[in-house]
């Protein structure tokens, strides 16, 4: 799936008039005096930051110089604004640096300096001005229990406002497991009647980032691309991007060798432990959960969970909360051949059984993924 947005900088405005002409981002870095060097340089940042390959270098070049800086407005639903606090913790680029640099950031709960009604006229007058061409950044879930009372923005309840700028934006991001399933708020029983914003959002262009939070170069590169090239990144069955959620974690594990050779940790404070063993007994996660965490990581690529010596909870899943199991119960046993712990017993016969019982399902896995994809794009082509 490859979502296709209209953007138009000649689009004529809800209220009438053309939308102003605005620069780009390599007017901006001329405004500040910086060199073409470090245009090119921040490119090339890009370019890896968006999880292109090297010979996209030229086309980002090319869009850094004529795409206007994109309008974005960031509204925050029923959360914890922990999305907003990993994003400004974004290292590549750093998140000063997009938000005076190279996007509009007219409207964010956490970012701007203006508040009460001045704030939220502003609001009104960025979505007359930019109609159709501003990007709709959304975390937090939507609301919808008593006429969605339990969350409210700006005096009127979330669920009403987004859909309002939402009807507006040429594209959606949602930011988040909560933007996207739900999380915490839509967990079982939900009294709030809380969903992802998928729920609202009609026809309208979307891609989910899920992670509680996400990572922080994962959110910035998604909103780059979009911005960049007009479009979304390639979406899997899910509306997530390939780039970012193409592999589990358990994929690019560091400790994948030790799940290979049945070599576990039982307790957090047992010799396997600390010998850096696999978690999965331990409740891990990483081998049914797919994002960047174990190849970007986070803190600038210092650390994950897993390095940190914890089992990953699969934050990404929009299971996340009703897994029916706690996130130091393991995964169910797997296969006719029984638990894997019997992975590398001791005998070389029971760790081949296993390794090779692994990769088969892995296998299965991937196609199953495939197939989604494939019914996913026929849908999107009727």
């Amino acid at each position: 799936m490859h979502a296709e947005i209209s953007e138009n900088p000649n689009d004529m405005a809800q209220g009438g008039s053309a939308v102003e002409k605005r620069e780009s981002l390599w007017e901006a870095y001329l405004r500040r005096g910086l060199s073409r060097r470090s245009f090119i340089k921040g490119c090339v940042a890009l370019t890896s930051l968006m999880g292109l390959s090297t010979d996209m270098v030229s086309k980002v070049v090319e869009a850094a110089e004529k795409k206007p800086l994109p309008v974005v407005i960031w509204l925050h639903g029923h959360e914890c604004t922990g999305c907003d606090e990993a994003f400004i913790r974004s290292a590549s680029p750093l998140a000063s640096d997009l938000v005076l640099s190279s996007i509009a950031l007219e409207y964010d709960h956490l970012l701007s300096a203006a508040c009460g009604e001045p704030f939220e006229r502003h609001l009104e007058e960025t979505i007359k001005k930019y109609w159709g061409n501003y990007i709709l950044a959304v975390e937090g879930a939507v609301s919808t229990t008593d006429n969605g009372v339990y969350c409210m923005s700006g005096g009127k309840p979330f669920v009403d406002t987004f859909q309002r700028v939402a009807k507006g934006a040429m594209a959606i991001i949602a930011y988040g497991t909560c933007a996207v399933s739900g999380g915490i708020q839509g967990a079982k029983p939900n009294p709030t009647g809380s969903s992802g914003v998928g729920h609202y959002t009609g026809t309208k262009p979307i891609v989910n980032v899920p992670g509680c939070p996400p990572i922080p170069e994962v959110m910035t590169g998604v909103v780059m691309h979009v911005a960049l090239f007009g479009k979304l990144p390639p979406l899997d069955s899910e509306n997530r991007p390939k780039q970012f959620f193409g592999n589990r974690i358990h994929d690019t594990c560091y400790r994948r060798p030790f799940f290979d050779a049945g070599m576990f940790a039982d307790r957090y404070d047992d010799a396997g432990a600390k010998a850096g063993w696999c978690l999965y007994r331990l409740g891990c996660r990483g081998p049914e959960t797919y994002a960047s965490c174990g190849n970007l990581r986070w803190y600038q690529g210092m650390s994950y969970p897993i390095q940190s010596g914890a089992a990953c909870i699969g934050c990404a899943n929009s299971n996340f909360w009703d897994s029916g199991a706690s996130f130091s119960e393991r995964l169910p046993k797997y296969g006719p051949l029984g638990d894997v712990d019997t992975i590398g017993a001791g005998l070389a016969i029971a760790s081949t059984a296993g390794v090779a019982l692994h990769g088969a399902m892995s296998v299965i896995q991937k196609q199953k993924r495939a197939a989604e994809e494939a019914e996913a794009e026929g849908g999107a082509h009727k």
